[in-house]
């Protein structure tokens, strides 16, 4: 089969590699259908903090994709059946024509869906990404008695994350969603979301939450961009008491520095989200496909330009540049 080779941080290629085929109880082999660009793609490949094991890995750093299952020795998941693929992200493998499976990273899709319709797949293959969201919202919102007051929620990044973000808050009750980004583009799409934008680094962001809040800061600030600089910029932004998401993959392996005087005179919670894959039933991935689903958020702005196995690394570098007005990259083998 064909899929990526990543030999070195700044290299992709495609290659021949082995077809994978199922040997035992519970696996299962995926023809992909569409896989899509992660901003920890990004990271892995073109910043220096790929997985060890990435040159030995077909279809790295793919790890958002959606496809048909062709053989099987899974009860679950028979021949057939069409899924999106969940496998842990440090690993990858959507970037190719085939994938073995497990029963613990796939979720079915809706029985209704037809694998060779492109765009209902790709609809579905943004569950992958949102579910991630979702899990990482409940680790930076959990319920809490008494429950906090859900006022202001700033996100940074008006990418898919960012913007799967915005509409999750807005469906929790806050009461306002201030997103920040520097592609216009992706604010106009947050404003049709329903959120207060702010384009950076034109409008300073700590000056208008702090006009918008008052004063006060924000209850919950979600880093959705991957910048050490955010990082530390959302512990200025947040309220006191207040929680501080971070979502975005760290820029390096090397420490980074965070206003720690700010965090303890605020008494702020610092959360970080991270394996959503390894969640025990795929909860937050199952309650992203019914989303979808059942209409609830909307999806179609991901739905950007396609392009084959062979330019991926030329789309690697384009999202990195801002995506020059695209959400969302599909890569299809």
């Amino acid at each position: 089969m064909r899929a990526t080779h990543v030999p070195a941080t700044g290299t992709v290629l495609v290659k021949e590699w082995p077809d994978p085929h199922p040997t035992r109880d519970g696996e299962f082999v995926v023809r992909l259908v569409a896989a899509s660009v992660c901003g920890s793609d990004l990271h892995s490949v073109l910043h220096g903090t790929m997985h060890p094991t990435a040159p030995e890995r077909a279809g790295y750093p793919g790890h958002e994709g959606v496809g048909v299952v062709t053989e099987s020795r899974s009860e679950t998941f028979p021949v057939g059946t069409a899924v999106l693929c969940v496998p842990p992200g440090e690993l990858g493998g959507t970037f190719a024509e085939f994938m073995l499976l497990d029963d613990l990273h796939a979720v079915a899709l809706p029985e209704h869906v037809d694998p060779d319709d492109l765009t209902e797949m790709r609809r579905y293959m943004m569950a992958q990404q949102m579910g991630t969201c979702l899990y990482a919202m409940n680790l930076y919102w959990p319920t809490e008695i008494p429950a906090r007051r859900a006022g202001t929620c700033v996100i940074m990044g008006a990418g898919s994350a960012g913007l799967f973000f915005l509409q999750d808050a807005l469906l929790r009750g806050f009461e306002q969603v201030i997103v920040s980004d520097k592609e216009e583009s992706r604010l106009q799409i947050a404003r049709e979301l329903g959120a207060h934008t702010v384009r950076v680094p034109q409008e300073n962001l700590p000056d208008v939450v702090s006009e918008l809040t008052g004063g006060e800061g924000a209850d919950l600030v979600i880093e959705a961009v991957g910048s050490d600089a955010l990082r530390a910029e959302a512990v200025e932004i947040v309220a006191n008491r207040g929680i501080v998401g971070w979502f975005g993959l760290y820029e390096s392996f090397d420490p980074a520095p965070v206003p720690v005087y700010e965090v303890f005179r605020k008494s702020v919670r610092l959360q970080g989200s991270v394996a959503a894959q390894s969640e025990p039933g795929l909860v937050s991935f199952h309650e992203a496909v019914r989303r979808i689903r059942d209409g609830e958020v909307s999806v179609d702005y991901c739905l950007g330009s396609v392009h084959t196995l062979e330019e991926t690394e030329d789309v690697l570098r384009l999202a990195e540049r801002g995506g020059e007005g695209t959400v969302k990259f599909t890569i299809v083998p």
